[in-house]
């Protein structure tokens, strides 16, 4: 590499380094997304075909970075879950962040016109901001996954109360904000002041809601069919199986890992609307973050 007497700018560059052995979630939010979905006419509580585009967008980033296990998204955000043991970028925070982002948002603006065909964007155009969380065990990053789910079902049950009052009910903005504001809490909650609303005035029954808008959507990669060829699931070991060496008892040497994380990419991607709080969704999936 050449030398010169600029060279010396370059110690200007600071370079934050994350944690080794933690998992990074980077989650990302549509910036002034209120301006765009008001531009485009997004229908309101929710727009099916605005969260079918963030979830298209989100499974591409899937696809573009193979350390990604699984994402979790719900309005205009979502959260990517990189592999405790992922080393990309040498875990330099600005590169990780900047590459999901930017990805994510260019495929944001491709997609567009499939979920979009009578509409084309124009300035301002979509855009995200992102930061990088680290956590330490699979507890705390369930127990993030499911502050996240929690809340958007608390958001969505608002929304889907307010726009109700505004859009069958006939009042103003400030009217049906006020109005929830004053309600009275009902059997103790005021999810269940919401929900006597929706159904008392409206006959909305939100449970039969769409599971999509009540639980947000969860990608995730899904290794389970290897196991038909004898594979274990990625990141998973259970010494009462045989290896595909024909070795039992034996935890997998370094060759099988790497060969595994070969096979990564080429894992099928499944789309899920559904409980992440609870144990049955990581129980059925325990090759996603196994706690080793």
């Amino acid at each position: 590499m050449a030398n010169s007497k600029y060279d010396y700018v370059k110690s200007f560059e600071q370079t934050a380094q994350l944690l080794p052995n933690t998992f990074l979630v980077v989650r990302i939010d549509g910036r002034s997304f209120h301006h765009l979905s008001h531009k485009h006419g997004f229908e309101r509580p929710n727009d099916q075909r605005a969260l079918d585009l963030m979830n298209a967008a989100a499974t591409a980033v899937l696809r573009e970075i193979p350390d990604i296990s699984l994402a979790y998204g719900v309005s205009d955000e979502f959260s990517f879950i990189f592999d405790r043991s992922s080393n990309l970028f040498d875990r330099r925070e600005s590169k990780i962040l900047t590459t999901v982002v930017s990805t994510f948002t260019s495929y944001y603006v491709h997609l567009w016109p499939a979920h979009f065909p009578d509409q084309s964007l124009s300035p301002p155009m979509p855009s995200f901001d992102g930061r990088v969380v680290q956590y330490p065990s699979v507890r705390n990053l369930r127990d993030y996954l499911s502050w996240r789910q929690c809340n958007g079902h608390i958001n969505n049950l608002y929304n889907t109360t307010f726009w109700a009052l505004v859009q069958r009910g006939g009042m103003k903005t400030t009217q049906a904000e006020e109005t929830l504001k004053l309600t009275p809490f009902v059997q103790g909650t005021l999810a269940a002041a919401k929900n006597d609303i929706l159904f008392s005035n409206f006959g909305i029954n939100y449970n039969k809601e769409s599971e999509q808008f009540k639980k947000g959507s969860v990608i995730y990669k899904d290794v389970s069919l290897r196991s038909r060829y004898g594979i274990q699931p990625l990141g998973i070991w259970d010494s009462s199986v045989m290896t595909t060496q024909g070795d039992p008892g034996s935890a997998p040497s370094k060759t099988q890992r790497d060969k595994e994380k070969k096979r990564r990419p080429k894992a099928e991607i499944r789309l899920e609307h559904m409980d992440i709080i609870r144990d049955d969704f990581w129980a059925a999936r325990p090759w996603l973050f196994p706690d080793t």
